[in-house]
């Protein structure tokens, strides 16, 4: 199952001072008294899924308010999540749960934050796409777009594969188009970019650069300019050995002389008078390669100064073109590729324009077996939401998906798709978003979502208002058709219906009461006895007949 809504907290929102709600899967349904804030909790959603707010929506007295919303995604969707988060900067999810949270303010102070991370309205709202659909008027409807009407189209072609062959082909031409542009551009500005590439590219192939100098060079360096102190250390060290009136090495030969007789009287004595030795040639052996260091040491000015021009070089380079001697000469080879493109550009350009032929006769063809595919499945798909709205009491209205070819290949196809709706017979067929009836645009995407529940990823949907003009066994069928979409995803529903209530996992009922001067509305979930006594109130009252009908509701 898609993203599902764990819990939605609302405090200090119109008749809601504090509320947390907890949900759990499958079909909830929303009752309550005309008036006593059912709306709050749709207000409350379309606040987290990024609508802007209205500070008349403050709860009088209340200086901020806040709703917070934990969703917790299936594993499958989870990768895909956390790797879109961290494009838009945002944390990714711990674990499985994505939090959602938004502040606003009286004095016009507005925040948002995903995972505790600050982020844009613009981020939430695109984000709010993917995880609910608010079936309402004026509402947060995927199903109005027509981008989401052909990806709808392609999900229940199973075209998934055609299409991105399709967009892998044109991601190729744009990119083949955006070189030859590139190329082609005006010839002074061709000429100042080929003469700062020959400077960048010369300058870098001069320096006969190699990645792991800096390093060697550095060392090198290093030393050069400390040799004057290194030669005196070493001549001290040498003369304290050997050459001083006080020196090591003279006093130790005289111990030789001593360890000799010591061996002569005791020859147990041998291996000390052999380490003493040992000792003796490894000092005089030092004093030697001391001797041999400070000659290298003494280095010419002109070398020392080769070496001083050579690390500055590197610096400056590094400093125009790095920052690591690596970037130096990767810069080098890109402006050098870069060089020989535009000095050979007649060639090049023909190149591009023969590739761009090839891959746009490759993008037709891979985009006609795409619009195959969608032309097979379109009146497939309007077939049966027209078998699913006549159940929904549309007995005589017309569906169908036009597919318009485009003038040029766009980046979903050769052609757009646009579902059309006529819900009475003479009307013409007008696309989705020009239906006014916010009750007859429910039921529509009621019956679309039944269609396409197995292709469908949004994980909430939530419907408002589908009991217009509905009753009976319409009644009956929008409930079953919603406990249907239940099983295989989160479907809220706040509704007059008691057909459709009794329908549902679960129910919870919005009260409102006065206390303290002042009016609060609260949201409880009801089971056993007091769901019957819900259920009795929608039908007209909770005399024994509304009882027995409540529970035979509840039965079905």
């Amino acid at each position: 199952m898609p993203a599902t809504l764990s819990s939605l907290r609302i405090r200090n929102l119109a008749l809601v001072e504090d509320l947390e709600w907890r949900m759990g899967p499958g079909f909830t349904a929303v009752t309550g008294e005309t008036g006593s804030g059912k709306s709050i909790i749709l207000g409350a959603l379309k606040l987290i899924l990024g609508e802007r707010a209205d500070k008349s929506l403050l709860r009088t007295g209340a200086d901020a308010c806040t709703v917070e919303a934990l969703f917790e995604t299936d594993a499958p969707s989870l990768a895909a999540l956390n790797a879109w988060l961290e494009e838009q900067g945002v944390e990714p999810c711990e674990g499985r749960e994505l939090i959602l949270k938004r502040t606003f303010t009286r004095t016009g102070g507005n925040r948002q934050f995903i995972n505790a991370s600050p982020t844009t309205l613009a981020v939430l709202e695109k984000l709010g796409d993917t995880l609910v659909d608010l079936h309402g008027p004026h509402d947060h409807q995927s199903l109005l777009s027509v981008e989401a009407q052909l990806a709808l189209l392609d999900a229940f072609a199973g075209s998934a594969a055609a299409l991105d062959a399709y967009t892998a082909h044109y991601q190729a031409v744009l990119a083949l188009a955006a070189e030859y542009e590139a190329l082609s551009t005006n010839e002074s500005a061709l000429e100042r970019e080929l003469d700062l590439l020959r400077h960048q590219a010369g300058e870098i192939e001069a320096a006969e650069l190699r990645a792991e100098e800096e390093e060697e060079l550095n060392a090198r360096y290093r030393v050069a300019t400390n040799s004057q102190r290194l030669v005196e250390l070493s001549t001290q060290i040498v003369r304290r050995l050997s050459d001083a009136d006080n020196a090591l090495l003279p006093g130790l030969e005289e111990l030789t002389r001593l360890f000799r007789e010591l061996e002569k009287l005791d020859p147990a004595a041998a291996p000390l008078a052999q380490a003493h030795s040992e000792a003796l040639a490894g000092l005089e052996e030092t004093a030697r390669e001391l001797e041999r260091y400070a000659g290298r040491l003494d280095l010419d000015p002109a070398q020392l100064a080769a070496l001083e021009e050579r690390v500055t070089l590197l610096e400056t380079l590094k400093r125009k073109y790095g920052p690591a001697l690596a970037d130096v000469i990767a810069f080098g080879e890109t402006a050098a590729a870069r060089l020989r493109k535009i000095t050979s550009r007649g060639d090049e350009l023909e190149r591009l324009e023969h590739e761009m032929e090839a891959t746009r006769a490759s993008l037709l063809a891979a985009g006609k077996k795409l619009s195959a595919l969608r032309q097979a499945a379109a009146p497939k798909l309007a077939a049966d939401v027209c078998r699913q709205l006549r159940d929904l009491g549309f007995k005589k209205s017309g569906f169908e998906i036009a597919l318009e070819a485009s003038g040029k290949p766009g980046p979903h196809g050769l052609e757009a798709a646009e579902f059309l709706f006529a819900p009475n017979p003479g009307e013409p067929l007008k696309p989705l978003k020009a239906i006014a009836s916010s009750g007859e645009i429910s039921r529509v995407m009621l019956a679309v979502k039944s269609s396409l529940a197995a292709q469908d990823t949004v994980g909430l949907l939530v419907f408002d208002e589908i009991d217009a003009n509905v009753g009976g066994e319409i009644a009956h069928t929008v409930g079953a058709k919603m406990r249907s979409l239940g099983k295989g995803r989160q479907v809220l529903c706040i509704t007059h219906l008691p057909q459709v209530a009794a329908a549902a996992q679960a129910q919870c009922v919005v009260t409102k009461e006065f206390s303290g001067g002042r009016t609060h509305s609260h949201l409880a979930a009801v089971e056993g006895k007091a769901r019957v006594e819900e259920i009795a109130r929608m039908l007209g009252g909770k005399s024994e007949s509304a009882l027995a009908h409540a529970k035979e509701l509840l039965k079905a």
